[in-house]
């Protein structure tokens, strides 16, 4: 018997398109948002010892003595390490602005926290402050924070469901093209000079103009508009726009059927997001990629580049091109990842993805002890093509409306507080263990790749409903539609009960 929706139409399955005013949405939120994340990642870099020369120079003019080398590494240390830590603040935000503003909404509201800091840190050197740099370093991360959870969620809600993995490695596409900018303008003879620098660390502000200034002319989160704000023709003019036809009526179906099946639930906090047994096993994996993904080492790589290239036996005349190398590389692995993840799926590029990191560790760890000569393990790419870029993916398709932003609060608050623990520790470890610090990498990925391989699910083309399914059965609870309980799917994806969800 043919399926038929509310209206007693038979529904047929329309594979959605990339429409332009969906690559349009999705380009301009990424370079947006994205890009600064990536940019202000690595934009520290290269000019550091500019930088720090400045930071002396202020302190001789103020104080009448040169600055003591343990109070200059402790404020460039606060230099660096601030900016993830406004990241863990800016992700604390991200479900109260995104229930209150819509997604759009606090992607504009969010280039305050970019606009800002970059004139405070374009300026800090006529201004003859390190202070100005370091309070802009948070506030920028607070951008960061922001962006890195709210542009997956976007774009994963505007999506149809076969584009979904494709659009979502997207955001993580923008961040390795951000750090590749900051890499290839931090060279010597570009801006990663005496003179160029403030103007370096103030670029960050253009990308955000220009999301400012174009973003508002393309639609909302249709799920937001329909199922939080219950205003079914901004949601319907939404679809039509973002699909390129009339006739949505299937899609907004579903997203009414996931609204019925948490009617009773609301919008829910973190806490309540914490003692639900539904989400027992979904928020335990996002926990468990979030932190294997920043604990990878690919973070002690990008904040300490050069120090470990130099460790490993890099020329210094060489270091700034292994540097740009590593980010074209990391360039070309997240193209790559964008045009697979739908054929290859989410869960085979984070079982290769943080299996990769791993070898790559542990050669590493080779190179390091016995100064071989090895490029791939330096440069460290394969996160972007698993680890790095599906962790965001999977947070977008594991919950549903009413849990999604508190998911993705508990997943950047990880995500962060685990950036902000490698570029604190890293220096410590890389002192007491020297050329062992990345074996403590390794095992994590290993550890990580083994839950992946025990508990997350397939999820490429599947509704966020039936992804919701496929975890009841882990979590052993009923879904309920309506006055129907959806009973979960066995272990191998058939349903339990004769009441089937209608696939859209």
């Amino acid at each position: 018997m043919e399926e038929e929706n509310h209206l007693g139409k038979p529904l047929e399955e329309r594979r959605g398109k990339l429409t332009v005013v969906l690559t349009l949405a999705t380009l301009i939120s990424a370079f947006g948002s994205s890009f600064q994340y990536g940019y202000n990642v690595a934009v520290i870099n290269s000019p550091s010892p500019f930088i720090q020369q400045f930071y002396n120079t202020t302190y001789v003019e103020r104080y009448g003595q040169p600055m003591e080398d343990s109070f200059l590494t402790l404020l460039w240390s606060l230099s660096v390490s601030m900016y993830p830590l406004g990241g863990f603040f800016g992700s604390l935000m991200v479900a109260p602005l995104v229930n209150k503003l819509g997604r759009k909404g606090t992607l504009l509201f969010n280039n305050i926290f970019s606009i800002v800091p970059a004139m405070m840190m374009g300026v800090s050197e006529i201004a003859k402050s390190y202070e100005i740099i370091i309070v802009a370093r948070v506030i920028v991360g607070i951008c960061a924070g922001l962006s890195s959870n709210v542009v997956p969620m976007y774009l994963g809600e505007l999506s149809p469901k076969n584009l979904r993995g494709a659009i979502g490695v997207v955001p993580q596409l923008f961040v390795t093209i951000g750090i590749l900018s900051a890499q290839v303008l931090g060279i010597r003879s570009i801006l990663g000079n005496n003179t160029g620098w403030p103007l370096m660390l103030g670029l960050t502000g253009i990308p955000a103009l220009v999301e400012l200034l174009l973003l508002p002319f393309f639609p909302e989160s249709p799920r937001y508009m329909l199922i939080q704000r219950g205003d079914d023709k901004t949601a319907r003019r939404a679809l039509q726009r973002l699909r390129g036809w009339e006739d949505v009526d299937g899609e907004l179906d579903e997203m009414r059927l996931e609204d019925q099946s948490e009617r009773a639930k609301g919008r829910l906090s973190v806490l309540n997001l914490l003692s639900l047994r539904s989400l027992r096993w979904q928020l335990i994996s996002i926990v468990a990629m979030n932190m294997g993904q920043q604990l990878s080492g690919i973070n002690a790589i990008y904040y300490y580049a050069d120090s470990i290239y130099s460790s490993a036996g890099v020329k210094e005349n060489d270091i700034q091109n292994v540097t740009v190398g590593t980010g074209a590389v990391n360039v070309f692995m997240t193209i790559t990842a964008v045009f697979i993840v739908e054929a290859a799926g989410r869960r085979l590029l984070l079982l290769i993805g943080f299996g990769i990191c791993c070898v790559s560790c542990a050669l590493l760890t080779v190179a390091l002890t016995f100064q071989v000569s090895y490029t791939a393990p330096k440069s460290h790419p394969f996160p972007s093509i698993g680890s790095g870029t599906i962790p965001y993916v999977v947070t977008t398709e594991m919950f549903r409306q009413s849990s999604r932003p508190a998911a993705f609060m508990v997943a950047g608050s990880i995500h962060w507080l685990s950036n902000f623990t490698v570029g604190l520790v890293f220096p410590f470890m890389e002192r007491g263990l020297g050329s062992n610090s990345f074996i403590i990498f390794c095992f994590i990925c290993l550890a990580t790749l083994v839950y992946i391989w025990l508990v997350v699910p397939e999820t490429k083309n599947k509704t966020f409903l039936e992804i919701s399914q496929m975890f009841a059965h882990r979590n052993q609870v009923e879904i309920q539609v309506g006055n129907a309980p959806l009973k979960p799917e066995t272990g191998d994806g058939r349903e339990d009960n004769a009441f089937k969800v209608t696939a859209f």
